[in-house]
């Protein structure tokens, strides 16, 4: 998860929003590292979510719980 999230942001940098309409390959990246992050989140487990936050929220409050 942790790898996925990086490359999406190496990907991304100092590229804007119109970047992905132009450029296909960078869109097919970054769909395919979120599509990598959502898979991982929902196989964490149960106790995992209630002991982990993300930026201080609770697993549930991130949109994946």
């Amino acid at each position: 998860m942790a790898d996925a999230i990086a490359a999406a942001f190496r990907f991304s940098a100092g590229r804007r929003r119109e970047a992905l309409d132009q450029d296909e390959m960078l869109l097919f990246a970054l769909v395919r590292a979120v599509e990598i992050v959502g898979e991982a989140a929902a196989n964490v487990s149960e106790s995992t979510r209630a002991e982990v936050g993300i930026h201080g929220l609770p697993w549930s409050g991130c949109g994946t719980g």
